[in-house]
């Protein structure tokens, strides 16, 4: 087994039969024998070599994204290998974060932030989230955790998921469900179905004054498209993740009024490793004996 973030300590007995390694970062790639790994786990956030150095490793049968997110390292998947990704990982993260940047927008809680330098007492009437109508885009574990922690907020709340069941609207009832909300939260993968699915004709459908808030990929919204509506002024923008990531310093969605934007850091929090530890431990232990593996995106 080979873990690469120093941040997840995995115990040193738990495969006895398989390398065990740990990393300080890339720069131990290039100095291991990694040819007999069998279950790898990339590092965190760490960028392509993570997943390049799977070409090195022709014993390898399970890679653990350590990633809700799967898009980035499927190019990169030897045939024949299992990979899962980290879901529940990040949950209740990025659930924070996507309740953070929703009521910070509403209630302009960044005007004000940008306004102490200035000594600047910008008193008004603020939206609640109160009463709002939120539509969550996506019904998978992020979107459930969304939903639970708007519950006490009293809000209106509506999930949309690929197909339709039980309390949940499928993507083809998108064109109603839009104009009825005052928050669209985007919590879905990117995948052929998703990618650019936030286009001019999605935001057209959305209410004058509604917000969007992306927490689930940068490519599922069509940027050029929602710089026109947040410039325009008839929606606002809340986003933790843009295409292009990093966003340039030159761009212009740094500098339109009603756009909040993190730095992709929805998951990244306290929270990661040890929950990241319990998945890394319950899955060797299923790969060891022989069972199924859970959140399996290939196999």
């Amino acid at each position: 087994m080979w873990w690469g973030d120093p941040m997840i300590s995995v115990p040193s007995g738990l495969v006895p039969d398989t390398p065990l390694l740990g990393c300080e970062g890339y720069d131990a790639l290039a100095e291991i024998n990694v040819a007999s790994v069998r279950f790898y786990v990339p590092p965190y956030m760490g960028g392509a070599e993570g997943f390049e150095i799977m070409g090195r490793m022709p014993a390898l049968e399970v890679v653990q994204l350590p990633t809700a997110g799967f898009d980035h390292a499927l190019n990169h998947l030897p045939e024949g290998v299992v990979m899962c990704n980290a879901g529940g990982v990040h949950d209740a993260s990025t659930a924070e974060l996507a309740v953070g940047l929703m009521i910070a927008r509403l209630r302009r809680i960044d005007d004000m932030a940008r306004a102490m330098p200035r000594g600047q007492w910008i008193a008004d009437r603020y939206d609640a989230l109160a009463d709002r109508r939120v539509v969550i885009v996506g019904a998978g574990g992020v979107g459930r955790a969304i939903a639970a922690r708007l519950e006490p907020f009293e809000v209106e709340i509506a999930l949309v998921a690929r197909t339709t069941r039980d309390g949940v609207h499928s993507l083809d009832e998108l064109p109603r469900v839009l104009p009825e909300a005052d928050v669209v939260i985007l919590a879905v993968p990117l995948d052929e179905m998703t990618q650019g699915m936030v286009d001019a004709e999605f935001l057209g459908r959305m209410r004058d004054g509604a917000l969007l808030v992306n927490v689930a990929r940068g490519g599922v919204v069509r940027t050029d498209d929602l710089l026109v509506e947040v410039a325009s002024g008839r929606l606002q923008a809340a986003l933790d993740v843009t295409d292009p990531e990093p966003l340039p310093t030159e761009h212009p969605l740094w500098t339109t009024p009603g756009v909040l934007i993190s730095p992709h850091v929805g998951g990244n929090t306290t929270a990661f490793a040890p929950r990241m530890r319990r998945l890394i431990t319950e899955q060797v232990a299923r790969w060891r004996a022989g069972e199924s593996l859970h959140h399996v995106i290939r196999s």
